[in-house]
């Protein structure tokens, strides 16, 4: 009988070359990425995509990613897009232990029910106010803000409950603390704020006490600003 490959058998320890990362530095998809490669002592470069001149529009962007949206990278040839694919991308190549991505179904199903809330309730929620606070768009933010408290009373459940684990899926962290952290982290930047959430905040400081961690940049903005 054919055995399934197992494809940690084959992946590379390391990248033949650095991997290129076309981000936004104030972008917390981007972030999800940069915090990756560090997280997994990868060599990477970073090259700025000019949002606000439109250089994500232009042909030569979008020969890399069509949807004109960051982050994309080009690991060797291999280019992808969309900071959730990225991450499964990267701890399946690189991550020998299969420590970020479980294969095991149970655990891999949990990491990934919190890839879907980083996607969804979270982008729409939290982040979404925090790009509309930050880059001063105007638009009604109540409905985004009470998604994003709706979310973190959820996680604060989720990290205090009898069975809870330090990290949201495992003793141990997965990409499913990497696609949620930036944008958590930076919650209050959109007028989100983490003080009701003492389980929320202690996961984040876990995170960040992780080896190699980067932060994001921070804005004065929202909260942060009222802090000021």
């Amino acid at each position: 009988m054919t055995r399934p490959t197992d494809v940690h058998a084959y992946a590379p320890a390391r990248p033949a070359r650095p991997v290129k990362l076309y981000r936004f530095a104030l972008s917390g998809h981007c972030h999800r990425i940069e915090l990756m490669l560090n997280l997994l002592d990868l060599p990477y470069e970073t090259i700025d995509v000019d949002l606000a001149a439109g250089e994500n529009k232009q042909p030569a962007y979008l020969a890399i990613n069509p949807f004109g949206q960051v982050p994309a990278i080009d690991d060797d040839g291999v280019i992808l897009a969309d900071s959730n694919a990225i991450l499964v991308y990267l701890a399946t190549r690189y991550d020998a232990q299969q420590a970020w991505l479980p294969h095991d179904a149970v655990a891999a199903a949990r990491v990934q029910r919190w890839l879907s809330v980083a996607a969804g309730d979270l982008a729409f929620g939290a982040a979404a106010a925090r790009v509309a606070v930050v880059f001063n768009r105007s638009v009604d933010t109540t409905a985004m803000i009470e998604r994003g408290v709706l979310l973190l009373t959820r996680i604060e459940a989720h990290l205090t409950a009898p069975n809870a684990s330090p990290f949201v899926t495992a003793a141990t962290p997965t990409i499913a603390d990497v696609a949620l952290y930036s944008y958590l982290a930076h919650a209050p930047e959109g007028n989100v704020s983490l003080q009701p959430y003492p389980a929320v905040r202690a996961w984040l400081a876990r995170v960040e006490a992780l080896p190699r961690f980067v932060p994001m940049p921070s804005t004065a903005c929202g909260l942060n600003a009222v802090a000021a």
